[in-house]
């Protein structure tokens, strides 16, 4: 064993130490040699370091190198030294974290994280929180939280007579909701398309002044971080509506929140510490390996009611046993990353991560701007909006970037506008990587001849 860990450790280290020198998206050779794995399962076993070798030779040069510093597509972070480290030790543990009795260190871990986080997001400080596996899921327990609330109020307890026949809930969404709260109100029986949707401003952002009548059988989704524009909902005008018509309002802030960390950027969600659940990732700016998402909801109990779970064979134990707040049961131990990067950066290095980022993000809109190109969105964030021209011209500029590999960036079409959309998200991006993307950019759609516009002078 010891040597196999060795082995994984020098061929991961050779990995990361390559990136830079390897083009962000696999080749097409690279992708073609994965047939290598399309074989029948053997009869007898294979020595571990042979599979080991092959998971190395033929995987890692298929891999996206959303770990290096020049990966800018979706909103995707990278891994934290402390956190990836801290990831490999807890899978030598094998710890299951379902409960405190099968690993008291991954519940005290969560426990640790779970205050931190409250802290940093600028949330309330006796917050219930559960760590899953990612936004959709955080988004899941926190509309099944408000699911319960809602009906228990009404005297229907949801988790033990399902929904048929139970009061009906309005859900209020803004036109730019995202598809994981979708998801999660797909999987909770309510339905995506019965949701009411509010009409959005030219950035993404819901209308306070749109809402319909809200009700206290009403939920209300707001979203802090757009995943085109990166704008924020204004959310203390819809929340002191909700409040005052009684009720709940839940955040999908699966990036956008973590904007309360740097104090430069904190007055974007002002407010949003007056809901009553949120849902965000840690893989993506807290740059933790995935999977990992975390779910926050004001009063505990409506967590604990809809994701509890009991039976005899259960050994609970005096403090919080995590599976009490999650979908799931057996899971990893995903708060110890959590703990990890939070305890590597600090406060001051995780405000330093959030502004850094932005900062890069809004370099890369000035010298795309410079250069005679649209850029569609006011960049307060970490998002970037490009238009080359017409649809055409920007997927051949979006292709032609790709190809080339500098860095890697998608597409999007943001309110009928095809457009170029950069996330800049890891830790490991210097600005020296943002201008060298930048020119990347920029020769790429000279290279399919994007016109670029007369760039007039302040």
């Amino acid at each position: 064993m010891e040597h196999l860990l060795n082995a994984v450790a020098e061929r991961a280290s050779r990995y990361l130490n390559t990136l830079d020198g390897r083009s962000v998206a696999p080749t097409p050779d690279a992708v073609q040699r994965l047939s290598q794995l399309d074989e029948p399962l053997p009869d007898h076993p294979t020595d571990a370091e042979a599979v080991l070798a092959l998971l190395d030779e033929v995987g890692s040069p298929a891999t996206m190198a959303t770990a290096g510093s020049r990966f800018f597509g979706f909103v995707v972070g990278g891994s934290l030294p402390a956190a990836l480290a801290a990831n490999w030790l807890a899978g030598a543990w094998d710890q299951n974290a379902g409960l405190a009795v099968l690993s008291p260190i991954a519940a005290k871990l969560e426990l640790v994280a779970m205050r931190w986080l409250l802290d940093v997001l600028g949330l309330p400080a006796g917050c219930g929180a559960g760590f899953v596996t990612c936004a959709t899921q955080a988004n899941f327990a926190g509309l099944a939280a408000a699911r319960h609330a809602l009906l228990d109020r009404q005297g229907w307890n949801v988790e033990a007579q399902g929904l048929f026949g139970a009061p009906p809930i309005t859900v209020v969404v803004g036109d730019e909701v995202h598809v994981s709260v979708l998801k999660a109100l797909t999987m909770l029986g309510m339905g995506r398309e019965r949701v009411v949707r509010v009409p959005v401003d030219g950035q993404g952002r819901m209308r306070a002044d749109a809402l319909p009548p809200l009700d206290s059988h009403t939920i209300v989704c707001i979203q802090a971080g757009n995943v085109n524009t990166g704008a924020i909902d204004p959310a203390s005008e819809i929340i002191a509506q909700a409040k005052a018509a009684g009720a709940w309002v839940h955040v999908d802030g699966a990036f956008g929140l973590w904007a309360a960390a740097a104090p430069e950027r904190a007055d974007l969600v002002d407010g949003v510490g007056g809901a009553d659940s949120w849902a965000t990732d840690a893989h993506k700016w807290l740059n933790v390996p995935y999977d990992s998402g975390i779910v926050f909801v004001r009063e505990p109990q409506h967590l604990h009611a809809a994701m509890a779970v009991n039976a005899a064979y259960l050994v609970g134990s005096e403090t919080r046993d995590p599976t009490h707040y999650t979908p799931d049961f057996s899971r990893r131990a995903r708060g110890v990353e959590v703990w990890a990067a939070l305890r590597s950066l600090g406060r001051e290095g995780l405000a330093d991560l959030i502004e850094r980022t932005c900062r890069q993000a809004a370099r890369f809109a000035e010298g795309l701007r410079n250069a005679g190109y649209d850029v569609l969105n006011d960049v307060v964030l970490n998002q970037v909006l490009v238009s080359f021209g017409d649809a055409e011209t920007t997927r051949r500029v979006i292709a032609a970037i790709q190809q080339d590999g500098t860095c890697w960036a998608g597409g999007t079409v943001w309110q009928g506008q095809t457009a170029l959309r950069i996330s800049v998200s890891s830790w490991a991006t210097t600005d020296a990587d943002v201008e060298q993307s930048l020119a990347a950019m920029i020769r790429a759609a000279e290279s399919v001849g994007a016109t670029a516009k007369p760039v007039l002078p302040a």
